[in-house]
């Protein structure tokens, strides 16, 4: 659905795309991480027609990104760009004017956006009345007005309270149930293990690794990561050293990583003579891989 080849853009002399490649299978949910200045926001722009690369391609659905792409793409940003004064229904049929859609069609396509995102009764609600949940999920009808193939939520989440968050990712799954290709740009790494197919880790210009959960768990050799809280921290490091286990940071946390599962009393007698305030295993996560990933690149 999506093919992005050896992509490039500078502005300057500052590389912000180190050519970047990636394919998004028609019907995934593809995760788009990375920090702050890693790329995202550009590649998104350059997606959308509105910046040009210096080198590489993009192509939706085997066509070169173009006049003739734009209806294929549909785009929630960031911020949520709804008018506020607006109804929710007005707000669509605004922007179906906008892409074109006739009367009928227009008509239509409100009625079933509203649906689909769960806003039939606020149809003559005012945007500006609605909660943030509820005007980002506006946003979301907004983008899927014209019935693109491939929509791109950028940070879909960020500022949501739990209970928003929720409604949001079950609302993304439905929409890739119907057939929809989705790239999810995030900072909240626990959202993009619940949502994505597959996940590419981006940091300065270029594609550190993708690949499902699974695969990226390759990365890190370790089967379980323990976390403990002692009186004597270059002990227990001395002590998981001995035994040949790798010590991170996560946080103020001192983590180990496990070869394999071990259980709660075969810990303790590895850690034995060690004050241990407080044990506690858990799987490897992708925010292990995460930052383990961008650290090495900064080593």
């Amino acid at each position: 659905m999506l093919k992005i080849e050896g992509l490039v853009k500078r502005y300057g002399t500052r590389s912000v795309l180190k050519g970047l490649s990636l394919q998004i299978l028609e019907g995934e949910i593809y995760g788009l991480l990375g920090p702050n200045g890693a790329g995202k926001t550009t590649t998104i722009n350059i997606l959308s027609n509105l910046l040009q690369a210096d080198a590489g391609t993009i192509a939706i659905n085997g066509y070169p990104v173009s006049e003739r792409t734009k209806p294929w793409l549909g785009i929630a940003p960031q911020e949520n760009l709804v008018y506020r004064s607006l109804s929710c229904g007005e707000n669509l049929d605004f922007f179906g004017r906008l892409y074109g859609l006739s009367g009928t069609d227009r008509r239509r396509r409100v009625q079933y956006c509203l649906d689909a995102v769960g806003l039939a009764d606020r149809r003559s609600t005012p945007a500006e009345r609605l909660s943030g949940g509820m005007r980002r999920r506006l946003s979301m009808a907004i983008a899927l007005m014209h019935n693109p193939k491939l929509i791109v939520l950028d940070e879909p989440t960020t500022g949501l309270d739990i209970e928003a968050r929720y409604e949001l990712w079950e609302l993304i799954r439905t929409l890739q149930r119907q057939g929809m290709t989705v790239l999810l740009t995030t900072h909240l790494l626990d959202e993009a293990e619940r949502l994505c197919d597959r996940i590419g880790i981006l940091k300065e210009g270029a594609i550190l690794k993708e690949g499902t959960l699974t695969e990226l768990r390759t990365c890190i050799a370790a089967k379980e990561i323990l976390t403990i809280q002692t009186a004597d921290e270059a002990a227990a490091i001395a002590r998981a050293e001995s035994l040949g286990l790798p010590h991170r940071r996560y946080g103020s946390d001192l983590a180990f990583w496990l070869p394999e599962q071990w259980e709660l009393k075969e810990i303790i007698d590895r850690f034995e003579g060690i004050p241990l305030d407080a044990v506690a295993r858990q799987p490897v996560r992708l925010e292990h891989i995460y930052i383990e990933l961008t650290q090495q690149l900064n080593a």
